[in-house]
C-alpha cells in the first residue's frame, strides 16, 4: 500500500500506472453489490416474506429509507475524506470501511428474516457503500491530471450501467436470496479490496485551514434559483427525466407478477431480457449522441427528445397488459428499448448541460453538490411516491391497475423535465 505525502493535495502530472483499470473494476464492483437488490433482489425477497400484494408497500418503504440516508450521507463522505489525516492515506481508511460494511449489510439484507431488519441491512449498506463512493469519486481528482480526466470519467460513467446488466443476469441465474445477495457482493469485495491496497493515495500532511460545521456543509449546498435560473431549470429538468426513468426498473419485476403472473423465477429472468436491451440501447446511443452533440453545438434538443422518449417508452411498458399476455411481454421489450435510446440521448449530454449552466465557475465543487442532489432524490422520492401512495392508491380506482398508474404518472415527470429544459437560455 504505497502513499505519497501532500499538503496540500494536488492532482499529479501523469496517471498513476494501473489506476485507471483497477478503479473502474473497482465501480463496477461497488454498483454491481448495491445494485443487485435493487433491481430485482430486494422485490423478490420481500415478495417471499410478504407476498406479492403487500410487496409494492413494503419495496417503497425499504427502498425510500435507504436512499433517503444515501440523500444525507453524501455530502459528508466527501468533505470527510479531504480532512483526513491517516498514515494509510486520505481515501484508502473509508475504501476499506466503506467496501467491508457495505458487503456485510447486503449479505445481512438477503437474510433478514423481517422487513424492518431489511430496512436496517439495506440502510447501513447504503451507509457504507456511500463512504465508499465518495472516497473513489475523490481519487479521480487526486491520481488523473485535468486535461486527462475527461477519458477517466468516461470509463467510470460505463460501470454504472454494467454493473445493473451484469446484476440483473445473476440474479436470474442464482437459485436463492442469500446468493442473489451475496456473490454480487462478494465480487464487489474483491474488486474493491483489490484497488484499495494498490491505490496509490495520498497523505495529508498539513490540517485544514477551517473546521468543518454543521451550518457550513448545509449553506454550501444551497442555492437560489430566482438569481440563478438556468442551472434551477436545469436542476428541475434532471430530476424529473430520472423519476420516469427509474420508474420501470424500480417495479418492473411486482409489475410482472401482477399483470402477467409470473414466478419470481420467471420475473427475474425476463427483467435480466429486458435490462440486456434498455442497456445496450443506452450504451450505443449515449456514445453517438455525445459525438452528435459536439459537432452540432447543441445540447438542449437531445435532453428534450430523450425525456420525451423515456416518457414514450415508460406509457407503452404501461399499456402492455391491455394486448394479452404473449403481446403485452413484447410490447414490455419494445417499451425497454425505447427508454434505453431516450436515457442513452439523455445521459450522452445532460452532465455537460448542467456543468455549462453552473451559476459561479469559481465554486464548481460545491455547485456540482448540488446538482448531485438532482440525481439521488429520485431514488428516494420514487419508491415512497410509487409504493406508499400511487401504486396502492392506483389499485383501489382502477383494481389490478396500480402499476399502470404509477407508470403514466412518471411517464407525466419525464415530459415535464424534458420541458424544462427549454427554459434553459444560456446552453444551446
Amino acid at each position: 500500500m504505497a502513499s505519497t505525502a501532500v499538503a496540500p493535495v494536488a492532482a499529479p502530472p501523469r496517471t498513476p500506472r494501473g489506476y485507471l483499470p483497477t478503479v473502474t473494476l473497482s465501480a463496477f464492483g461497488i454498483y454491481l453489490a448495491i445494485f443487485a437488490p435493487t433491481v430485482g433482489g430486494l422485490s423478490v425477497r420481500i415478495q417471499h416474506l410478504v407476498g406479492l400484494d403487500r410487496a409494492p408497500l413494503e419495496l417503497g418503504i425499504v427502498s425510500g429509507v435507504s436512499s433517503a440516508v444515501a440523500l444525507v450521507v453524501q455530502p459528508l463522505a466527501g468533505r470527510l475524506s479531504d480532512r483526513t489525516m491517516s498514515r494509510w492515506g486520505m481515501r484508502r481508511p473509508w475504501l476499506l470501511v466503506g467496501i467491508l460494511g457495505m458487503v456485510v449489510f447486503i449479505v445481512g439484507a438477503g437474510i433478514a428474516p423481517n422487513i424492518p431488519l431489511i430496512i436496517v441491512s439495506m440502510s447501513l449498506a447504503s451507509f457504507f457503500s456511500n463512504l465508499a463512493f465518495a472516497a473513489q469519486s475523490a481519487t479521480l481528482a487526486d491520481q488523473v491530471p485535468e486535461e486527462k480526466r475527461g477519458g477517466a470519467s468516461g470509463l467510470l460513467g460505463a460501470a454504472t450501467p454494467l454493473g445493473i446488466l451484469v446484476a440483473s443476469i445473476l440474479l436470474s441465474i442464482l437459485p436463492t436470496d442469500l446468493l442473489r445477495f451475496g456473490v454480487p457482493a462478494l465480487i464487489g469485495l474483491v474488486l474493491g479490496l483489490i484497488f484499495t491496497f494498490v491505490l496509490r493515495d495520498k497523505v495529508r500532511s498539513a490540517r485544514p485551514e477551517e473546521s468543518l460545521s454543521a451550518r457550513q456543509i448545509l449553506l454550501s449546498f444551497v442555492f437560489n434559483p430566482r438569481r440563478h435560473p438556468d442551472f434551477g431549470w436545469a436542476w428541475l429538468s434532471k430530476m424529473f427525466v430520472l423519476i420516469g426513468y427509474g420508474a420501470v426498473t424500480g417495479y418492473l419485476t411486482l409489475y410482472l407478477g401482477t399483470a402477467f403472473g409470473m414466478n419470481t423465477t420467471q420475473q427475474l429472468a425476463f427483467n435480466a431480457t429486458a435490462n440486456i436491451i434498455a442497456i445496450g440501447a443506452l450504451m450505443i446511443v449515449s456514445v453517438i449522441g455525445g459525438f452528435v452533440s459536439d459537432r452540432l453545438g447543441r445540447k438542449k434538443a437531445f435532453v428534450l427528445i430523450g425525456g420525451l422518449m423515456i416518457a414514450l417508452g415508460v406509457v407503452i411498458v404501461a399499456l402492455a397488459p391491455f394486448v394479452g399476455r404473449a403481446g403485452g411481454l413484447g410490447l414490455i421489450l419494445c417499451g425497454e428499448a425505447v427508454i434505453g435510446i431516450g436515457a442513452g440521448l439523455f445521459f450522452a449530454v445532460d452532465q455537460a448541460l448542467c456543468i455549462a449552466a453552473l451559476p459561479n465557475k469559481d465554486d464548481i465543487a460545491k455547485d456540482l453538490g448540488v446538482l448531485n442532489f438532482a440525481n439521488t432524490l429520485p431514488s428516494t422520492l420514487s419508491p415512497f411516491l410509487a409504493g406508499v401512495v400511487v401504486i396502492p392508491l392506483g389499485n383501489l380506482l382502477f383494481p389490478g391497475g396500480g402499476y399502470t398508474v404509477w407508470f403514466i404518472v412518471s411517464a407525466a415527470f419525464a415530459v415535464a423535465g424534458a420541458i424544462a429544459v427549454l427554459r434553459i437560455r444560456s446552453v444551446r
